[in-house]
């Protein structure tokens, strides 16, 4: 079973490795994004949290397009009424224009993410929501969608940085956390319609999730990994594989024997060598 999961690491980690070459070379065609939106742990009666705000940023250009209900709020059609007493139109007319930009890009466009996967968040999430909204999302296929935290974790292990994962390894790689909001202010942001700071917060963690990946990509990163985290299962493998063998260990055996006469007896380890050379020749 343990050699199964060597397996499965070395596996994951090479696949993780081809992916942020895949991402470096179409850099311009990534998006990285991310979201706020209501705590869904708030919500008593199972509806799906609303959506407070988007960043798309693309990796080539770095340039960044947000939508959010503090933005949306201040067009003619909604001027001069209270944006919590109509946030389902404001939040539909988010959703259009973001869906919108979807359209566009969903022929190239590679989505890198921080853990967004699963109908509490995610991708699901805000598609479903849409739905709810009246609209008709346009889903984005999973095969482009990157999701970086688990990346790290197929690239250097689970203990590459502590929890939450994400502020710390900005902090181990002194990324500024200005506007950041974690998960619990954002709640209490969103509770205190302090909109402007959730549109801040969202903008700032794509430019974070931007700032890791290239750090990752130019070999800058920093991690907590230690060297047995990132190497263990490659050099683990090739023990269990060739190493650990009944001829692995016998040949072992004999190298630990060759290296013992040479030490005591040097003009014998020709005649040791040889016979340790044909025992490898007629195993083979």
């Amino acid at each position: 079973m343990a050699g199964v999961e060597v397996v499965s690491f070395v596996e994951n980690q090479r696949a993780a490795k081809q992916q942020f070459s895949l991402l470096h070379q179409k850099k311009d065609q990534v998006i990285l994004i991310h979201y706020s939106c209501e705590s869904f742990y708030d919500s008593e009666d199972g509806r799906t949290p609303r959506i407070t705000s988007i960043a798309c940023r693309n990796f080539g250009s770095g340039q960044t397009r947000s939508f959010s209900i503090h933005q949306v709020s201040e067009l003619p059609k909604f001027a001069g009424r209270d944006a919590w007493d109509i946030y389902d139109e404001i939040e539909k007319e988010l959703l259009d224009q973001f869906f919108d930009y979807v359209r566009e890009h969903t022929a190239h466009a590679l989505w890198v993410h921080w853990n967004m996967r699963d109908i509490n968040y995610g991708f699901q999430a805000i598609e479903h929501r849409y739905k709810v909204l009246g609209g008709t999302p346009v889903v984005v296929p999973d095969e482009k969608k990157y999701d970086l935290a688990r990346m790290f974790v197929a690239r250097y292990g689970k203990r590459y940085a502590g929890h939450p994962r994400l502020e710390s390894i900005m902090n181990i790689n002194k990324i500024t956390d200005k506007d950041f909001l974690s998960g619990k202010d954002e709640a209490y942001a969103f509770k205190d319609r302090k909109f402007l700071a959730l549109h801040q917060s969202t903008l700032r963690k794509a430019d974070v999730i931007s700032s890791l990946l290239e750090a990752e990509i130019s070999g800058h990163l920093k991690t907590t990994a230690k060297w047995w985290d990132v190497h263990g299962g490659s050099a683990r493998l090739i023990w269990e594989k060739y190493v650990w063998t009944p001829a692995g260990k016998i040949l072992s055996a004999l190298l630990i024997i060759l290296a013992l006469v040479e030490w005591y007896n040097p003009n014998a380890k020709h005649d040791v060598a040889a016979w340790v050379r044909n025992f490898t020749e007629n195993t083979d």
